[in-house]
């Protein structure tokens, strides 16, 4: 499990990395509350922090770089929450040394037609007050086979964030593996959002006020096909070009930081780190569909594309 500190000496990798200097302080202080706290568990529970979790709740940040997390918890997903948790430390100490005001949420999605927490959220944080709230989430394993609730946390993210005008288009992602129920009971709305809505909600319309504010991404697990009914629903509410196939489901945050570090104009350095701590063939295979499209929109990117390179379909500009 990776820890709060500078120390990556016992990463596997055989290429050595060292965070940022500028962070250091800020990694200091995370490092240093997490070693009162003991030693980082992820325990097993009968359920959320129903105080920290609650879906009605508006959050907000002051942060130019927030950045929303969303898993799908059920069936045999549940055991994500773990698997990032396990990098959490990872995961920030390498963003915030090339944002240090980034700022995460995370959610936790299920199935509001079985499931008893179908819509878990955190308020926005960073540093190591993200252990405990992202350890407050619960892998409930429910719902059915298919569709989930994605379009529930989409309505949530339209009507219960707040974040102030920012450079970059923030990003959204979300970890999935299905396709979503697609509309919504106006009374599931009312009930776990606390929302009045009149007849029945259009998930897809929510999916596509979403990314007129946020940067959206499906990091689809792996064993979908292609171009299928999860692909094509996905398709109509962010766009198909932001769909993205993980190939190795252990390397699931590593696709996302690797997005976020592509659009960030750090992506060497990110493989350098990913070096430190995976073989070069995890570290291609990670890199080479990340390479290919624009991290903003998703359009491809010439293979033959050096320098900076701006992006035709959506004016990105990227340091490649």
């Amino acid at each position: 499990m990776y820890s709060w500190d500078e120390d990556t000496s016992k990463w596997y990798g055989d290429a050595k990395y060292a965070y940022a200097p500028a962070a250091a302080p800020a990694r200091a202080a995370s490092a240093a509350r997490a070693a009162a706290s003991g030693p980082r568990t992820y325990e097993k529970k009968a359920g959320p922090n129903e105080k920290i979790i609650d879906p009605k709740q508006r959050i907000s940040t002051e942060s130019k770089n927030p950045v929303i997390v969303a898993i799908d918890v059920t069936g045999s997903m549940a055991s994500w929450p773990f698997e990032i948790f396990d990098r959490l430390p990872l995961m920030y100490n390498t963003l915030s040394q090339y944002r240090p005001d980034v700022a995460i949420s995370f959610a936790a999605i299920g199935d509001a037609k079985v499931d008893r927490w179908p819509l878990q959220v955190t308020p926005f944080a960073s540093g190591f007050d993200l252990e405990q709230l992202l350890g407050s989430l619960y892998g409930e394993g429910g719902g059915g086979d298919a569709p989930e609730s994605y379009g529930l946390f989409a309505r949530w993210v339209n009507t219960h964030v707040t974040i102030p005008s920012t450079d970059d288009v923030p990003f959204l992602i979300v970890f999935g593996d299905i396709n979503m129920h697609a509309t919504m009971d106006s009374k599931q709305v009312s009930h776990y959002l606390g929302d009045s809505a009149w007849g029945n909600v259009d998930a897809i319309d929510e999916w596509q006020k979403v990314t007129q504010k946020w940067n959206t991404w499906f990091l689809r697990r792996p064993g979908g096909k292609r171009g299928d009914v999860v692909d094509k629903q996905w398709g109509d509410a962010i766009g198909e070009q932001k769909i993205f196939h993980i190939e190795d489901e252990q390397r699931a945050v590593d696709y996302a930081m690797g997005l976020i570090a592509r659009s960030w104009g750090y992506f060497g350095d990110f493989q350098d780190n990913m070096r430190a701590r995976q073989d070069e063939s995890k570290v291609k295979q990670v890199s080479k569909p990340i390479a290919m499209i624009c991290p903003r929109c998703g359009a491809p990117i010439p293979v033959d594309a050096g320098g900076m390179f701006k992006c035709k379909f959506c004016g990105t500009t990227l340091k490649l």
